[in-house]
């Protein structure tokens, strides 16, 4: 090759194809090893990487980079987004630095909405505020979700985030489960409509993965809904998914739609299936799901990343966290991730142990070869989206502008507002109009008090709202605490609290549903019902009015009881015969 001339790889004029090509020829197995791992790196409020060993959740990103030759990260936490872009673009720098100089990819879960789980979603912060994925089922427009998704693609670019964590388009069958509040609903049709309306929001103009998109990573195939007794696979008393009501396919739709709509990058979830013609192993292990399944039969050929923590037990927030695998939890950290690949897993989310592929390949137990058919599908994505070539770096002075302007903040809370779901409205409460007298428990005074004015005791009310949080059963460590578990019914002292409002005075509840409630006393005996997916309170307020028009339908169920809930088959949607609201109830307000 002439002085000075790039090597192919580097020279954009050559196809992509080419370029892979032939930085694959140059790459070390430690560098190939490095590639296969996708962990987290966390950004503290004031802008810094956190590398306290005990608080970051893994090594110091140098130490990855450079050391460990990974290039693959999850963003924790957040800052201003100026910040966020300068931790991008140092990133890039040390990548950049190294012998082959291959781009780091930053990946996130959600950060648009309300929810605030360290394990799975994060509040918008400085991002544009929006309902969750519940709230835009709950409005049932595909363009609107389009455009939602392309807000998230614009904003992430000018952070530097290229690959998201979501849409999660499992569909929540089994009411109790602790993810539902991340899904579309309970219907596979609506799902497959949305997510596919998703991907081509996040892949932009021209609806193919390019350099102005940001890639999916769709989950959790082949569907995480039907959970044993709704208990969650984070958590070994919920590692079994069963299906008793035979309805595997029907969980296994929308993610047929995701890869129609040409989603490249796809995560297992980390259950085991129980009682079907599948190995009951977890899906990051299991071959039968992974190779014959997505890649032979659904003709997927993206990238398979598992869920986080499949390999190597560690602590995270104080909570000790046995490796999550299940079935294969007698086996070595070695012969799991050998587990995994033979079973068609390309990168291993939440790990930093490169090592253990080195070990496998120069022990003969797993070929170059098949670690080199992963490696190009990492590869071929990072050329897809341009990070070899103008994509590498972002402007800190576009990030600031971009993330969080005027027009996302406002589109997002019109669709706050579309997404409120009004469940009952005896005797035409709603809207409200003039300035009642107003008891408000759960509401910020100085939002309440730009509608109505104030009391303190409800005999002095003409009317009351009460916004409070669906029912669950807190758990006892500090990570298991995010994940609301457990009976879907609020406790007898809670409920008599609630019922003796709704008795002494006219009263609207407002509940935030991130799963279904088994609420019939509240529903007969509340005046009105107003059903929240993600709403800041002056979103609520306008509904209640009638500054905004509601457009909401239930994304699921309401069950009458308990009963019908445990005794429900957790695969099979829409099974209460007798719900106190049925999928897709919403009445509307006539202003």
């Amino acid at each position: 090759m002439p002085a000075g001339t790039p090597a192919p790889y580097r020279d954009r004029e050559q196809p992509p194809r080419t370029r892979v090509e032939d930085l694959l020829s140059r790459m070390t197995l430690r560098e190939k090893a490095g590639l296969l791992f996708h962990t987290m790196v966390m950004i503290s409020p004031d802008g810094a990487w956190v590398s306290d060993k005990d608080q970051a959740p893994a090594a110091p990103p140098h130490t990855m980079i450079d050391a460990l030759a990974m290039n693959h990260f999850s963003v924790l936490g957040s800052a201003s987004p100026r910040q966020m872009a300068e931790r991008h673009n140092e990133l890039q720098s040390m990548a950049a630095d190294t012998r082959l100089g291959i781009p780091v990819t930053l990946s996130t879960d959600p950060r648009h909405a309300f929810s605030d789980n360290p394990g799975a979603a994060m509040m918008a912060g400085p991002f544009s505020q929006w309902p969750e994925s519940l709230g835009l089922a709950a409005v049932r427009d595909a363009d609107l979700v389009r455009r939602f998704a392309d807000t998230v693609r614009r904003e992430y670019l000018a952070v530097g985030l290229r690959v998201a964590l979501h849409p999660q388009i499992d569909l929540p069958t089994e009411p109790r489960w602790a993810r539902v509040g991340g899904t579309f609903g309970e219907d596979a049709d609506l799902t497959s409509r949305l997510v596919s309306a998703y991907i081509a929001g996040l892949h932009g103009p021209g609806g193919t993965l390019g350099k102005d998109s940001v890639a999916a990573m769709v989950k959790h195939f082949p569907g995480g809904g039907p959970q044993k007794d709704g208990e969650d696979p984070h958590f070994a008393y919920g590692r079994e998914q069963v299906y008793p009501g035979r309805r595997f396919d029907y969980h296994l739709a929308p993610f047929r739609a995701a890869i129609a709509a040409g989603a490249t990058q796809m995560m297992p979830y980390y259950g085991m299936p129980v009682g079907t013609q599948y190995e009951e192993i977890g899906f990051g292990f299991n071959k039968g799901i992974i190779s014959g399944l997505l890649r032979e039969q659904l003709g997927f050929d993206g990238i398979v990343c598992t869920d986080w923590g499949l390999i190597s037990d560690t602590e995270f927030m104080g909570q000790s966290m046995p490796a999550r695998a299940w079935g294969a939890e007698h086996l070595s950290e070695a012969e799991r991730v050998h587990r995994a690949l033979e079973a068609g897993v390309d990168q291993f989310g939440g790990e930093h142990r490169p090592e253990l592929v080195v070990e496998l390949v120069q022990s003969g137990s797993v070929t170059e070869d098949r670690i080199d058919a992963s490696v190009r599908r990492l590869l071929s994505e990072k050329f897809r989206l341009g990070l070899f070539d103008e994509r590498r770096y972002v402007d800190p002075d576009a990030a600031e502008e971009t993330v969080g302007a005027a027009g996302f903040r406002a589109e997002g809370a019109r669709a706050q507002r579309r997404a409120v779901t009004v469940l009952k409205n005896d005797g035409q409460l709603l809207p409200c109009s003039g300035r009642p007298r107003l008891y408000a428990e759960g509401v910020l005074p100085q939002a309440a008090a730009e509608y109505a004015d104030l009391v303190d005791d409800p005999a002095q009310a003409d009317l009351a709202v009460l916004r409070i949080d669906a029912p669950y059963e807190p758990r006892t460590g500090m990570f298991e605490q995010f994940f609301h578990a457990g009976r879907l019914e609020f406790a007898p002292d809670r409920l008599g609290e609630i019922l003796s409002l709704l008795d002494r005075v006219p009263t609207v509840v407002a509940i935030h549903l991130d799963r279904p409630a088994v609420i019939p006393e509240i529903a007969g005996r509340a005046r009105a019902l107003i059903g929240l997916f993600g709403a800041e309170d002056r979103a609520l307020l306008d509904v209640l009015f009638g500054r905004a028009r509601p457009e909401g339908r239930l994304p699921f169920q309401l069950p009458r009881s308990m009963e019908e809930v445990i005794a429900g088959r957790p695969d099979v949607p829409q099974e209460s015969s007798n719900p106190v609201f049925p999928f897709g109830h919403g009445l509307g307000i006539d202003g």
